[in-house]
């Protein structure tokens, strides 16, 4: 049951982060047919996570209110009808980005379900099934990647987005059954809203925020920071691979291990990666490989890992209401996701990058240290939740 639920949430979550994955991975060929540059592209991608910031909380309250099934099922039609919107109709760069923006409400929509389904997952598995569905997104990436030399050098972009649209459509299978209805006397009997641990989610989401704006900054940015160094293209480019390959494997890696400690709505272990990951993010700043390779497996390693950590133990935490809950955090994640990287290049322009590497890890610490305020100001729920469990 935990293995078919972890599945069917991460295809959710694959089926509808796919549009801008898919804009980044083919933006050499969609930039050469309808013209725009890389900070064209950069543009684009904040719109998308500003969007996806603005629609996070609303789509929260739609997922608790009509089921994880049916915001799961919103979210992957209405990203296949971007897919197929932008295979069909983007002739131009403001259409491109308008399309873009459109399909960004199925983020929140499909990110948010598949919390509500883990949420069902038993406590001491939340940790590995979260880390597996949070693994998705960079798993999305690779698969974007992958499309360039299968379907867009060959029978062409537009196609690429045509045939995932199709293949959005197909995990609409994969979501479950609508749950049985509440017979008439169970359904009549009150029930008490519990209390939500607003004011601590806020902190914590704007913890994210800064923590997601610097590790952002990552996939983005690397490739180009190690060339301006000296560094090889053939080898930068197998830095940002083994990047990518690390931050899938770290965040199930984490989420495993979260269930062995078994510290149940606990964002101290957050703190711990934030600071390593900062050390990393200082690292690229330095010249020479070897303080570039340990950068990378620090910031991508460690300092990437949070967001699948953050939602368990938020979801852990409100197990009520996991969608409305985690919509807090996630709004900072997508904040710092658009408007990180706008910041980090306008640094590098007029700095350099070693002003820019250093202001992200400075970034990246602070959202350390509001980590550990927002875990302060979870402890009272902490207890409750602990006192719940005896």
């Amino acid at each position: 049951m935990t293995a078919n639920r972890t599945l069917r949430a991460t295809a959710v979550t694959v089926a509808c982060v796919m549009p801008v994955f898919l804009v980044g991975g083919l933006a050499v060929q969609i930039g050469g047919e309808i013209g725009f540059s890389p900070a064209g592209l950069g543009l684009a991608v904040a719109v998308y996570f500003a969007v996806s910031a603005l629609t996070s909380v609303p789509a929260g309250t739609l997922v608790e209110r009509h089921g994880a099934r049916a915001g799961a099922r919103a979210g992957i039609l209405l990203s296949a009808a971007c897919l197929l919107a932008i295979a069909m109709a983007a002739r131009n760069f403001p259409s491109l980005v308008a399309l873009l923006a459109v399909g960004a409400a199925a983020n929140g929509l499909g990110q948010l379900a598949a919390n509500a389904m883990l949420a069902g997952v038993p406590a001491d598995r939340q940790g590995l099934s979260f880390g597996i569905k949070q693994a998705a997104v960079p798993t999305a990436t690779l698969l974007s990647g992958l499309s360039v030399p299968t379907v867009a050098l060959t029978i062409g972009w537009r196609w690429a987005f045509a045939i995932s649209a199709v293949v959005a459509l197909a995990t609409l299978a994969l979501v479950p059954a609508a749950p049985p209805r509440l017979t008439r006397s169970r359904a009549a009997r009150p029930q008490p809203a519990p209390e939500r641990a607003t004011g601590a989610l806020v902190v914590i989401g704007i913890s994210v925020a800064l923590a997601a704006a610097s590790a952002g900054s990552l996939g983005t940015f690397l490739v180009d920071s190690a060339a301006s160094r000296g560094v090889a293209p053939g080898v930068a480019g197998l830095m940002l691979t083994l990047g990518s390959a690390l931050c899938v494997t770290a965040r199930v890696g984490a989420g495993w291990l979260v269930d062995r400690w078994q510290r149940r709505g606990d964002v101290g272990v957050v703190v711990v990666l934030l600071v390593a990951g900062a050390v990393g993010l200082a690292l690229l700043a330095a010249p020479g490989t070897v303080p570039l390779v340990v950068g990378v497996v620090l910031g991508f390693g460690l300092g990437w890992v949070f967001p699948g950590l953050v939602n368990v133990a938020v979801v852990q935490l409100h197990p009520h209401a996991p969608a409305a809950a985690t919509s807090i955090t996630q709004t900072g994640v997508y904040v710092g996701a658009s408007l990180g990287p706008l910041g980090f290049g306008a640094l590098a322009a007029a700095g350099g990058y070693l002003t820019a590497w250093l202001c992200a890890a400075a970034g990246m610490l602070a959202g350390a240290a509001l980590v550990l305020v927002g875990r302060q100001l979870l402890r009272p729920y902490r207890a409750r939740l602990t006192a719940d469990q005896l």
